[in-house]
């Protein structure tokens, strides 16, 4: 049984070895492309949720800053 699944294809991490571990310059083209739009995600992420606990604290969410009193 074990010989007839490594016949037909395996399970998934023998897919992904054959796509993406089987050559060296593969493997590391994927590692950056995974790092690069990891950090785009969580960056993302970070910034939304900041914006989103600090809705009316902001500089630009304050009407009236930078104007002073008129003295009448």
């Amino acid at each position: 049984m074990d010989s007839t699944a490594r016949r037909t294809g395996g399970g998934l991490f023998e897919g992904l070895y054959r796509v993406v571990m089987r050559r060296n310059s593969v493997y590391v083209t994927f590692v950056i492309a995974g790092a690069f739009l990891g950090e785009r995600a969580v960056d993302y992420g970070v910034h939304r949720l900041w914006e989103y606990n600090n809705v009316g604290k902001r500089y630009e969410d304050i009407p009236v800053l930078g104007q002073r009193p008129s003295d009448e």
